[in-house]
């Protein structure tokens, strides 16, 4: 069993409102983490469970992530200041199959689930990249993903900045105009639905990237369970050891 690492906290900046990118020292995590994988973070001020946070991106010794506040405890992280330490168990759970025969992937995320996408998008073969967001204030990251993936595309639920409409819209018409061997997501689940509808109708293999709340993040509990298409005992899969990442055929994603 993985240990919790004492890591301190190098750099903090807050991208929009309530968003910040935190980067972390540990150069054994650095040395091991895989991309898709996720961080259980203690974010202390009494809150009880850790945290899980998705791994944005590896560097050297730097382990970095991106949140949102969202409640008490990711409100206390967000409290934290360069030079503080944090209580860090990681990394966790399976990742992104990445495979060098590859060669037209398409990358699609919505909200908070675009930041694990971006180490993906630097390892894998001139992917096409759809994000999406609420709103142009939501926006956050564009010109780091564009640096590392010349092709990639905005939109935003209300057409206040670059496509009206939904990132899994943009995946359908690459389909309909584009070949493409692999499609990668993450996201809110209306989105993971419409992705992995989208890779059926176009008979495409698809990986999505569960969000789902976690109690230990280690397999212990059944607070994130998720159901699939195994029989028996094996029906429901854990997303924090099971996942994060399923191959979309394998899991039901239920309203």
């Amino acid at each position: 069993m993985k240990k919790a690492q004492i890591c301190e906290l190098l750099y903090k900046k807050e991208l929009a409102e309530g968003i910040f990118d935190f980067r972390i020292k540990s150069g054994e995590m650095a040395d091991v983490a895989k991309c898709g994988q996720f961080l259980h973070i203690d974010c202390g001020d009494g809150t009880l469970l850790r945290r899980p946070i998705s791994i944005c991106d590896v560097y050297d010794d730097v382990v970095r992530f991106v949140f949102e506040v969202k409640g008490k405890g990711t409100k206390a992280l967000a409290q934290k200041k360069v030079g503080d330490t944090l209580d860090v168990l990681g990394p966790l759970g399976h990742g992104f199959d990445i495979n060098d025969d590859y060669q037209s992937p398409v990358i699609v995320g919505g909200g908070i689930g675009i930041f694990p996408l971006y180490q993906l998008s630097k390892l894998v073969n001139n992917p096409a990249v759809y994000l999406g967001f609420r709103s142009a204030n939501r926006v956050v990251m564009e010109d780091e993903f564009k640096s590392v993936a010349e092709n990639t595309q905005i939109a935003t639920d209300d057409g206040s900045y670059g496509f009206k409409g939904y990132a899994a819209e943009l995946l359908k018409k690459h389909l309909d105009e584009k070949p493409c061997d692999i499609i990668y997501s993450c996201g809110p689940m209306p989105m993971l639905r419409a992705v992995k509808k989208i890779a059926e109708d176009y008979g495409a293999k698809c990986q999505l990237s569960l969000e789902q709340r976690m109690g230990c993040g280690i397999g212990a509990c059944l607070v994130c369970s998720c159901e699939t298409k195994r029989e028996g005992t094996e029906k429901y899969a854990k997303v924090c050891k099971d996942g994060p990442v399923f191959w979309a055929d394998e899991v039901t994603l239920n309203d």
